[in-house]
């Protein structure tokens, strides 16, 4: 697929995600696909598989956030097979604390599958409204 191609795809991945509609993103993440927060904090991993992905870390994330998470893209930037992505939450914590973190996502896409996404967020933000990410909520 082209840079182009990309772009497209994920533009249509997060239009779907504003809806709070997943179902794209899940059908074009490859199953061995990987997912690193970056930093030296408690969230800092590199989550490995769609399941490690999806119930370990998008698991926790349900589990701390009122109703589904919303995630709203409004930049995206491709060339090759890169897609960066800007985006703003729009969440409200289980706690009643609202859960806006700044993102910016790096995906690697190969033949239509997310292969690799890098997480770039503010960290402090995220501890202190989702608190720590528990060490037994890693999948090996």
């Amino acid at each position: 697929m082209s840079a182009a191609d990309n772009k497209k795809l994920m533009q249509e991945i997060y239009a779907r995600v504003a809806d709070l509609d997943t179902s794209l993103f899940v059908e074009h993440l490859a199953e061995d696909a990987t997912w690193q927060v970056t930093g030296q904090y408690s969230w800092s991993h590199t989550f490995r598989g769609r399941d490690a992905i999806l119930k370990s870390l998008h698991g926790h994330v349900r589990a701390r956030i009122e109703g589904r998470p919303r995630t709203l893209a409004y930049n995206f930037i491709a060339e090759g097979d890169l897609v960066v992505i800007e985006a703003k939450g729009d969440n409200l914590t289980v706690d009643g604390a609202r859960y806006d973190n700044d993102y910016c996502f790096v995906f690697r896409l190969a033949n239509g599958q997310i292969k690799e996404i890098k997480e770039y967020c503010d960290s402090t933000l995220t501890e202190a409204a989702l608190g720590p990410f528990p060490p037994e909520r890693v999948l090996a």
